[in-house]
């Protein structure tokens, strides 16, 4: 365990900034959620943590060939580890780990919270869009990472895709299961992150000192419970009224996804009381502003207006650009859209207008058993239909990118 004086320049303490920024998800916790001097503590050292098994999977790729173990991953991705009888020992530990069941893991669960997400539509496209990817702008310490790769480049429409293609694949039925397509999707993003954070270290403009380690275990954690914690406030508050049981099915499900990617489990919270206290002192720690978080959250912004709509394109863009500063409004406030550079909206007018709307189509809509899961098919096909409104027809996996930043390694 690292001493208190390596601890990142990062975590100084809470800011004004910080504390006004999750002051309302304060609200929604139980007792005083306020970190310890040990709490801040271990928190702060989570920020020097990496992954051990991945970076020491990603070391041996760098040695063994990255073309040729990049082929062995993905072979063990897809018929399992016994099929590499020789396979090497980082290779063989990490598979090992990722194909056993924790003792915790209860596969029902898992199907339940994957259908809870769906049935949440793209309801819970725009809770993840404008509220949780857009809030994180405020973070600088995430978005140096983001910064340094060259994000604003890649396109935020092509980044967004991504990142939603994975969660979609989480979601699917059956996609958690040993050797599912979300399975395999996990581990591919926990390779993506390793090899990322061993490139990230390796360039002069990354400072341990003030960062800390790229893609570290609170930064991870922080993410993770984006798509748990705070997906689920987001979607209740915009009408997706989503009982106690489902709400604690999705932080199962997104606590496995999270073990999968590697994320040490005391930083994987089953219960969505523990979700929000723990994202509550991570966002005091996270929440510090900086030029960045502008550049990113216009690039955010300003992405519908490249859809390739094909019919009213002008219109479409108009209206999708509108809607979601208004959902941001709702859900960063007027502080948030002001130290992220965004257009200033006095009202969030498309919140307003659809809670009620989506209200009652979620009571409707999961009536009983049946009409549930019609629901949940339903939510899904409009979930698919976003997704491949951001890149038009979108043919883009996970795997390609493995594959560029794999023989691009040191």
């Amino acid at each position: 365990m690292p001493e208190a004086a390596t601890i990142p320049k990062r975590h100084a303490g809470p800011t004004p900034v910080a504390r006004r920024a999750v002051a309302r998800l304060k609200l929604l916790i139980r007792g005083n959620p306020e970190p310890s001097v040990e709490d801040w503590r271990e928190l702060g050292q989570a920020l020097t943590r990496g992954d051990p098994a991945a970076d020491a999977l990603v070391a041996w790729m760098a040695d063994y060939g990255p073309v040729p173990a990049r082929a062995l991953f993905e072979r063990a991705l897809a018929e399992g580890i016994d099929a590499l009888p020789d396979a090497p020992v980082p290779l063989r530990d990490f598979f090992r780990t990722a194909e056993a069941d924790p003792p915790w893991l209860d596969r029902a669960l898992l199907e339940r919270g994957a259908e809870a997400c769906r049935l949440c539509g793209n309801v819970g496209s725009q809770v993840l869009r404008d509220g949780a990817l857009m809030g994180g702008y405020q973070a600088a310490g995430l978005n140096r990472v983001l910064m340094l790769t060259g994000a604003l480049e890649k396109g935020a429409g092509k980044r967004i895709a991504e990142t939603s293609q994975w969660w979609m694949d989480c979601t699917a039925p059956g996609g958690m299961a040993c050797f599912g397509t979300g399975w395999r999707q996990s581990l591919r993003v926990r390779l993506v992150h390793t090899l990322v954070r061993r490139h990230v270290a390796a360039l002069p403009g990354w400072d341990p000192a003030q960062d800390g380690t790229p893609i570290n275990q609170m930064d991870m954690a922080a993410t993770q419970l984006a798509f748990s914690a705070l997906f689920l406030v987001g979607a209740r508050a915009l009408g997706i009224l989503l009982s106690a049981a489902d709400g604690r099915a999705v932080m199962h499900l997104m606590r496995y996804a999270g073990w999968l990617m590697g994320i040490e489990e005391r930083f994987l919270p089953d219960s969505e009381q523990e979700g929000r206290r723990l994202l509550y002192q991570m966002g005091l720690s996270l929440t510090a502003p900086d030029d960045s978080g502008p550049r990113l959250a216009r690039a955010l912004a300003d992405e519908p207006l490249g859809r390739p709509y094909p019919r009213f394109r002008a219109l479409r863009r108009f209206y999708e650009r509108e809607r979601n500063l208004s959902i941001n409004r709702f859900f960063v406030g007027g502080q948030g859209m002001s130290i992220l550079g965004l257009p200033w909206r006095p009202l969030p007018w498309y919140p307003v207008l659809a809670l009620p709307v989506n209200t009652l189509r979620f009571l409707a809509g999961t009536r009983n058993a049946a009409a549930r899961q019609r629901f949940a098919a339903a939510g899904r096909l409009a979930q698919e239909a976003w997704v491949a409104s951001l890149v038009g027809a979108m043919t883009h996996e996970i795997g390609g990118a493995v594959r560029h930043i794999t023989e691009a390694a040191p």
